[in-house]
């Protein structure tokens, strides 16, 4: 019998890794040219919501859908606040930093399904944040996983 791998939220660290994560990233955004405006009148708990999303997205426990509404939850703070591409670049790079600098592990599998997450979930973010956008009240919760296809998706033949 083989071992299951462990989910990308164990072999981050869990909890404890994720919250650190978040808490230097929101440290650092102040002082940042770019993300400093975006996050003006931030939520005190912020980073802790957002250590529980991306938990719960990388197959931690189901907390922030439990706690605060889940995916649509997500897109809902994203809403009408016109994020620039430049400004997600900035989020990925200064967040991929901070990573290093809480010791989240830097082998080569763990961190392209790390950026891949980061990458497809900031760019969604900017999606939801143009105007016009709306919220899917019964979106799931993304899952991710070490980069394997899951679900229905076929690739195009040919």
């Amino acid at each position: 019998m083989t071992e299951a791998a462990p989910t990308l939220y164990e072999w981050a660290g869990g909890a404890d890794a994720l919250a650190r994560l978040f808490e230097r990233f929101y440290q650092r955004v102040p002082e940042d040219p770019q993300l400093a405006p975006v996050f003006a009148h931030m939520d005190a708990a912020h980073a802790q919501h957002v250590a529980a999303f991306v938990g719960e997205v990388l197959g931690g426990p189901a907390s922030y859908s439990q706690e605060h509404g889940g995916h649509p939850a997500m897109i809902r703070k994203h809403l009408s606040r016109s994020l620039s591409q430049a400004q997600r670049r900035r989020w990925v790079e200064l967040l991929l930093s901070c990573a290093d600098e809480v010791g989240l592990p830097d082998d080569p599998e763990f961190r392209s399904a790390f950026v891949a997450y980061l990458e497809w979930g900031s760019r969604l973010a900017v999606l939801n944040s143009q105007p016009g956008a709306d919220v899917t009240e019964d979106a799931p919760m993304p899952r991710w996983g070490w980069g394997e296809v899951k679900g229905p998706y076929k690739p195009p033949a040919g």
